[in-house]
Parts: structure tokens; sequence; C-alpha cells
């Protein structure tokens, strides 16, 4: 009895032994079954994900807009920065609008490819702008943007002149005068074009950091096209400080006039396309105040104008004009600092081609009102255009400055190309 308890202790001992190995085999079994099914679960899941960006796709318009400027730009130009443009698709739609809410036209291109303001906008401004276009399918693109435009306090323009659609004469400079000191002359001349019908070279030349002169190596080709380009939009000048400008301009150069005024002689002999026209007797500047010699160009034509000695430094112990004349016949301006080429109705006539004279102009008879057409002085005023040279000669006073008025023709070419910065 006793032997027959131990041995069917033994027997269960051995039959759970075998239940706990079955147990644990249907255990690891199922846990081998589980990871099977999760790994089928992610699969199924990936594949409906495939199947939802592919069907996603199948929808998508093919169209590509593309803005410029990016989002959230800012120092943007005026001009021409601001554009849209649709790849594999046309655009149906695109507006602007301040964020005040203004709206901006514009119009988009006749083939639908892009869209451009009709004007340049406001600077310091915040823009928004929203495109759509379509596919070939019909299927919609949108894109969306906000910039702001550059500030009154980070942007320059140049001031040039002559002014755009005028005639005038030979020795006329395209002078551009910046309203900020510009840094990266390089970038800003580089931006700048000007170019002659006749194919003559033509270089530009920084007298100081806010203003930039072009001309060729002699006087412009008489009745020869000029044309200025200034492509300055987006152009950083200095530091922070960029281009609002897109403009072309032409002038016409007339014919070939050039005056030689003989200081010693006191005679103007006016040339034309190489063959004198008229003698004129002059009476230059006094001993005292010789008149500028070199190369002068008609800067202002004006047919009365008042002068006063004071504004140029000719004052007397009580500090006022050594002369103050407030109707100057058929004036025309030669220098920044004052000298002119002017009708001369106070003096005696017996002055003009035997005595100089004045503080430092040119004289011409004329008479009071400058009414009269056959007055030496009427005579030049109509015949002269801005542009004009007067070249002055044997005065005791010394060369004027090349930047004294539009006189840069008094450099040598090599030192005017010196003063490219390109």
């Amino acid at each position: 009895m006793e032997k027959r308890v131990r041995t069917d202790s033994k027997r269960w001992r051995r039959a759970l032994a075998a239940a706990s190995a079955l147990l644990g085999g249907v255990l690891v079994l199922t846990a081998c079954n589980g990871d099977d099914n999760g790994a089928g679960s992610a699969d199924a899941t990936k594949k409906s994900q495939e199947d939802a960006d592919a069907a996603a796709a199948k929808d998508t318009s093919k169209a590509r807009i593309a803005i410029s400027p990016k989002n959230g730009a800012t120092n943007v130009g005026i001009n021409s920065s601001t554009e849209v443009t649709v790849a594999d698709g046309t655009l149906t739609s695109v507006e602007m609008k301040t964020s005040e809410g203004a709206e901006v036209k514009g119009e988009i291109s006749a083939d639908g490819k892009s869209w451009k303001p009709s004007a340049k906008l406001k600077r310091a401004t915040k823009y928004t702008l929203s495109a759509t276009a379509k596919d070939a399918e019909g299927r919609e693109a949108h894109e969306n943007t906000s910039f702001t435009t550059v500030s009154q306090d980070n942007s320059f323009i140049g001031s040039f002149t002559p002014e755009d659609g005028s005639t005038v004469g030979v020795g006329m400079p395209v002078s551009i005068n910046f309203d900020k000191p510009i840094k990266d002359k390089k970038a800003v001349q580089s931006a700048i074009n000007v170019s002659s019908s006749s194919g003559q070279e033509v270089v530009g030349h920084w007298f100081n950091s806010q203003r930039l002169d072009f001309r060729p190596e002699t006087y412009w080709k008489e009745n020869s096209t000029v044309t200025l380009k200034m492509e300055l939009d987006g152009v950083e000048g200095s530091e922070g400080v960029f281009g609002v400008q897109e403009r072309t301009a032409t002038f016409q150069i007339g014919r070939n006039q050039v005056s030689t005024v003989d200081a010693k002689a006191k005679t103007m002999t006016v040339t034309r396309d190489g063959k004198v026209v008229k003698v004129i007797p002059i009476s230059a500047g006094a001993p005292d105040n010789p008149t500028y010699n070199g190369q002068m160009v008609i800067s202002e034509k004006f047919k009365e104008t008042r002068m006063n000695g004071a504004t140029v430094g000719f004052t007397d112990d009580d500090g006022k004009g050594e002369y103050d004349i407030k109707d100057v016949p058929h004036a025309m301006r030669l220098s920044t600092s004052g000298t002119f080429i002017h009708g001369n109705y106070w003096g005696p006539r017996s002055v003009f081609g035997s005595a100089n004279t004045s503080h430092g102009c040119v004289g011409l008879a004329d008479v009071k009102g400058a009414n009269d057409p056959d007055q030496p002085a009427a005579w030049f005023y109509e015949n002269s255009l801005i542009g004009d040279v007067v070249t002055v000669m044997n005065s005791p006073d010394k060369q004027i400055k090349p930047d004294n008025g539009l006189n840069g023709w008094n450099l040598s070419w090599a030192d005017w190309k010196a003063g490219s910065a390109v």
C-alpha cells in the first residue's frame, strides 16, 4: 500500500509536468500567432495609407504656382519684384491687397501663365497675395503669400538729367544724383546702362558717393540717340538700403555746336557741325574775378533771371550782394558755382569786345526785357541747346573743376575711366 502511494505520486508528478509542458507550448504558440496577426495588421494599414495617398495624388492638380517674393519677405522692391507664374496649368484668379484691404490691380497674361501688378507698389506697405490655377483636367491649385515692401528710409532713388524725350547738345552727360550715399558703387553702377545709337563706348564716373555721370570719350555723335536704363529695383546700394527704380529714358543729340570764348581776344566763336556760324564780341571776368578756363556745358536756360552777388560770395561790407540784378536777360548756366553766359543791358556797348568787366560770367550785349531778337545775347540764346559746350580759353583763372556743373569733359579719358566702379 505504501509502495503504491509512492508510485501514484510519482505518476501524478510526471503527468503534471507533461501537462505544464504542453500548456507552455500552447502559450508559446499563441504568442507567436499573436505576432503574426500584428504584422498583418500593420501591412494592411500601410497598404490602406498607400491607397489613400494614391487616390489623393490622383485628385491633386498638376498645376504648380510660384509666387515672387517668398512668403514673409521684407524690403521688397516696388516695381518688378512681384510676379505669379504657373507651370502645367493656367491661372484663373489672382487677388492682391494691402494689409488695409485696398485692392491692387493686375492682369493675367494672354496665355494664362503669369500675372503682375499693373502699377508700382507703395513703399513700406504689407501685401497679401492669393492665386488659383487649374490644370488640363480642371483640378485647382492654390498658393498664398504675404510680404512687405521697402520703406522710405531703406530705399534710394536717382534723379537724372537730361529729361526723357529731350533734345540736347553734344556735351550733355547723363548725370545721376542719388538721394542717399551709395557704398556698393559696383552693384549700383552695374544696374545702370547708358548706350548710344552711334556705338560709342560710354563709361560711368563717380564724383562722390551720390553722383554718377556717364559720357563717351569724345562728345556724343550729332543726331544720335542715347538710352538710359536703370534696373535698380532691389539692388542694395548700402547696407539695408535698396533701389526702387525700373526706368528707361531716351534723349536725342542735336547738331554739333561748340562755342569758344577767348577771354584775351574778348570774342566768342560759334562753330556748328564744323563750320563757324558767328563770332560775337563778349566781356568776360574782370582781372579781379576772371572767368574759369575749360569746357563748360549749358545746364539751364532762363529768358530772364535774378542774379544776386551774395548767393555766390560777392558781398559788400554790410553783407549785401555787390550786385543784385532782378532781370538778367538770356541767361544760361555753365557751372554750379554761378558761372553764366548771359545778356548784359547795364554795361556800355563799348565794353563788348574790348574789356572784361564781369564777376566771372561771360556777358553779351542785350537790352532790358529780353524782347529784342536782334541782340547778340538773344541770338545765342535762341540758337543754343542745353548740353551745348562753351569752352573758355586764355583767361588768367584756373581750369574749372569737372564736378562744378556738368563739366566732366575736363577730365582725361583715362582719369574718367579710373572713376568707374565696374
